[in-house]
């Protein structure tokens, strides 16, 4: 399963509900993954002494490599939904790894997927 910036954000904000359903999925073997956009996103949004934290639960999850076929899949993306449903190229790269390999896709905002096959929307 691939893991939205926005569901990471929560677990790192100590969102007892929605740690509880990452732990979850993880004890039934869910092999949990992310896009180094969303990475990217995280970070970027967050103060210096969080660093340490983020890395560290970014080394529990699996890296998707961003290969030239998930840029063809999210220019795709942008050109079949950024004007519908104001998918950005964040989200449309997020959208591609999952679509690319096959996988369900935990966020809270389903909105900014509508070309992924399964969105799972975590406890909150």
């Amino acid at each position: 399963m691939i893991v939205d910036s926005d569901v990471i954000i929560e677990v790192l904000r100590g969102n007892a509900k929605t740690v509880a359903w990452l732990r979850h999925q993880r004890a039934e073997g869910a092999v949990l993954r992310y896009s180094p956009v969303t990475r990217a996103e995280v970070r970027a949004g967050a103060r210096r002494a969080e660093q340490p934290a983020i890395s560290a639960f970014f080394g529990s999850l699996v890296a998707l490599p961003v290969e030239a076929s998930t840029g063809d899949l999210a220019g795709d993306q942008l050109a079949r939904f950024a004007a519908s449903h104001r998918v950005q190229m964040g989200d449309a790269l997020i959208a591609a790894a999952a679509i690319e390999h096959r996988d369900d896709l935990a966020t809270f905002n389903s909105r900014h997927f509508p070309g992924v096959k399964t969105v799972v929307t975590p406890a909150r």
